[in-house]
């Protein structure tokens, strides 16, 4: 292990990788890698790519880190990825349409397979960010999956977040209207050479004007991700917003924030591993579980009594 952390140290790339399969697996080494890095995490932009189903994030996700890559900047990009139901792993791999970065040694992908997680955020997302940031990783771009609504917990993983949509998707522009709006930092329409651009466009601003204000004027960025038309001045955006983050001192505030979560996630594990522990091997506990499940106790008191016995 210790090899495997000073290789890591030293910037080998093959290191890196094994190192976040552990971390990914959740293993004890993954752990200790964890341990051994938290003091130099903090310095890395994370980027959070998010939107519907169709809206090219893939593609708009590895323009960008062409841009940045072909600029001498170091950049790592998780792919949040359905889990298939056969392997457990992450159904689209490292994504066909990222191979053409795959001649930059200054990026590195990696992806994460879902395996049940709520919002389409794979649970060691916020550990892999946290290697990649300790590796030297100026800029992490997190792409989510698209379920057909944005994911909300990408929010408390990026310091940027960029909502791509496209012309034409009603649904999706709806589901801005329910609320997602407020989740992004930038907004973008891809696709922009297709029919209703404009107007979608013009119904972003619209509802912008409706949002608080905040200090920070969110841009509406027009791109056609599969021809580079718009990336330039999307990765302008989003310097701009890294900018305006270290400016009104909200850099640290949102890494004190993803720590705290972390913190809150882990003890939410270490407790629930303990419940089913419990039930497992203490009759009493297995009993109350037992009444719950055929309906002839409620939840409510039964957690409350569980509780109550784990903490005497």
């Amino acid at each position: 292990m210790q090899e495997l952390l000073s290789r890591f140290d030293a910037g080998d790339p093959v290191a890196l990788g094994k190192l976040l399969k552990e971390v990914e697996n959740g293993t004890s080494s993954g752990k200790e890698a964890l341990r051994c890095t938290a003091s130099r995490q903090g310095r890395a932009h994370v980027v959070g790519i998010t939107g519907p189903p169709g809206a090219g994030k893939s593609t708009l996700t590895a323009k960008l880190s062409k841009r940045w890559a072909e600029a001498g900047r170091e950049v790592g990009i998780v792919c949040v990825d359905p889990t298939s139901p056969f392997s457990g792993g992450a159904l689209l791999g490292d994504r066909i349409r990222m191979l053409e970065l795959s001649s930059f040694p200054n990026v590195f992908i990696k992806s994460l397979a879902t395996r049940g997680s709520l919002g389409g955020m794979a649970a060691s997302t916020a550990d892999i960010i946290q290697l990649m940031d300790a590796y030297g990783k100026e800029v992490v771009v997190v792409e989510t999956v698209g379920v057909g609504q944005v994911e909300f917990d990408v929010m408390d993983l990026s310091d940027t977040v960029v909502l791509v949509n496209v012309p034409g998707l009603g649904d999706s522009i709806q589901a801005l209207k329910a609320g997602i709006l407020e989740i992004a930092d930038i907004f973008v329409i891809n696709q922009a050479d297709r029919p209703g651009a404009e107007d979608s466009v013009r119904d972003l601003r619209q509802m912008l004007a409706d949002r608080k204000e905040t200090g920070w004027l969110w841009p509406v960025v027009k791109t056609v991700a599969t021809r580079g038309e718009g990336i330039d001045r999307l990765a302008e955006a989003i310097e701009s917003h890294r900018a305006y983050l270290k400016r009104e001192q909200l850099w640290e505030e949102k890494r004190c924030r993803r720590n705290r979560q972390r913190l809150m996630q882990e003890m939410d594990r270490l407790f629930r591993q303990h419940v089913l522990t419990r039930i497992r091997t203490d009759p009493t506990a297995r009993a109350l579980f037992e009444e719950v499940e055929k309906g002839t106790q409620d939840p409510y008191s039964a957690a409350r009594h569980l509780f109550q016995e784990i903490v005497n």
